[in-house]
């Protein structure tokens, strides 16, 4: 393996190139790993466990330009984690009088799963920043959109109008309880020490008095949550994670595919701001962004679903199960990462046509109010003579390519009576702009 095979993200435009790719890069995953094992020096330095010029000479040799990650990559199959490797090297780096108190006490998945929470730490804080750009984004288009027509569409086909505003509200929400369920889960992401069982008996027979109090030290030199207790085999962080990046990535692709939607050519009530082009057709711009974020959201159910599998792990640590979660979850974080950071381009950029959707209104021939007409003409005729004659009018309006409006208007039955606002669509948006407000209040 060169450098030129490490993965640059070249079958995954959706999230190449992204501040989630450098932050789930190799280079950083390596970042994390020397950052647990200087912490975990300097934790034990700080409890009288080490004398503190350990602690500053692991620091100073846990440096990742120092390493060549290539090389602990292929040295990782022999033990089946690069941890093992990296800490030959760093003893190595840190010199004899030192190296004994590098990883002194820990064992690999302790140094694993740590590093594991600081790049995901690290990572949703990068999302919750996208996130962010796109609920701002979402509730300026939810405003200026606040009263803008446009037809509702219930399994496929036109139901009854509703606006923009509304729509743009419902994907803010759903981008609101994503941020809220990572910002939860980002504070809770615990550090991980427990020794070889989870039972910290080496930090004891290294002179600890109270070796429970270590992993709480631990944590605060990292900057992450103090674990109750070893968390080998209760995998609750990592499921909690899976979860909360699903989530998120449903939650943008709700908006994704309903962009996808209202952008078709036979729709166009909506269009990316720079759309992205075609290898044949010289005059598409295609819906690139959504399109991207759309794929994420297919591929993050069966991540999650994996993730979720490792909380079924054997004994006090497990043969596979948490091997199988390093990998899945950095996918999991690249496509959420990447899909926050579409999200916040596309939202930023979206172009919204309302003539267009002023034009799709009167596909129907007018026929998508005819739940307003059924309501205002049951007291004037009853309601099974109304149903009868909408019903009657709804197939001529089709055949004769007339409105509702002028058919019912030529109905002796109806003489006298005001059809004018009842065949508006844009008059029958209901309680929309109402709930426009009240969502555009929830910060």
């Amino acid at each position: 393996m060169t450098s030129a095979d490490i993965d640059t993200g070249l079958l995954a435009p959706g999230w190449a190139g992204s501040p989630a790719a450098a932050g789930t890069s190799d280079t950083a995953f390596l970042r994390a790993l020397l950052d647990a094992e200087v912490a975990l020096t300097r934790a034990q330095a700080a409890l009288g466990l080490a004398p503190a010029e350990a602690a500053t000479a692991v620091a100073e040799a846990a440096d990742p330009a120092g390493f060549d990650v290539v090389s602990l990559a292929e040295r990782a199959r022999n033990g089946g984690n690069p941890v093992i490797p990296l800490v030959a090297e760093l003893t190595g780096a840190v010199g004899a009088e030192h190296g004994p108190y590098v990883h002194r006490g820990a064992t690999s998945q302790d140094i694993m799963d740590t590093a594991m929470m600081l790049v995901a730490a690290r990572t949703l804080d990068l999302v919750l920043g996208d996130l962010g750009r796109t609920e701002r984004a979402l509730a300026g288009l939810a405003a200026e959109h606040r009263d803008t027509p446009m037809p509702g569409r219930t399994l496929t086909q036109h139901a009854v109008p509703t606006t923009f505003g509304l729509k743009a509200a419902g994907w803010r929400s759903l981008v609101l309880d994503a941020r809220d369920r990572v910002t939860a889960v980002r504070g809770s992401l615990p550090a991980q020490l427990g020794g070889a069982a989870g039972t910290l008996a080496a930090f004891s027979a290294y002179g600890a008095a109270d070796a429970t109090a270590l992993p709480g030290t631990y944590a605060r030199e990292l900057g992450l949550a103090e674990p109750l207790l070893p968390w080998h085999t209760l995998r609750t962080p990592v499921a909690d994670l899976a979860g909360c990046l699903a989530f998120t990535a449903g939650a943008l692709g709700k908006a994704a595919v309903d962009v996808l939607t209202l952008s078709r050519t036979e729709i166009a009530e909506v269009a990316e701001g720079s759309g992205g082009g075609s290898s044949a057709m010289p005059h598409k711009a295609n819906p690139v962004r959504a399109t991207l974020i759309a794929s994420g959201a297919r591929r993050a159910p069966q991540l999650a679903a994996t993730l979720h599998g490792s909380l079924v792990a054997e004994d006090e640590r497990p043969a596979g199960a948490w091997h199988a979660e390093w990998e899945t979850l950095r996918d999991l974080l690249r496509l959420v990462g990447g899909a926050a950071r579409n999200a916040a381009e596309l939202t930023e950029g979206l172009r919204v046509r309302p003539q267009a959707m002023a034009d799709n209104l009167r596909l129907t021939h007018g026929l998508i109010v005819s739940e307003r007409l059924s309501a205002e003409l049951a007291p004037v005729l009853g309601r099974a003579r109304a149903k009868e004659l909408i019903t009657d009018a709804a197939e001529r309006a089709y055949t004769e390519g007339r409105s509702l409006a002028e058919i019912l208007a030529a109905e002796t039955e109806l003489a006298g009576v005001d059809l004018g606002e009842p065949t508006d669509p844009a008059r029958y948006t209901g309680s929309a702009a109402a709930l426009t407000d009240r969502a555009l209040e929830r910060r």
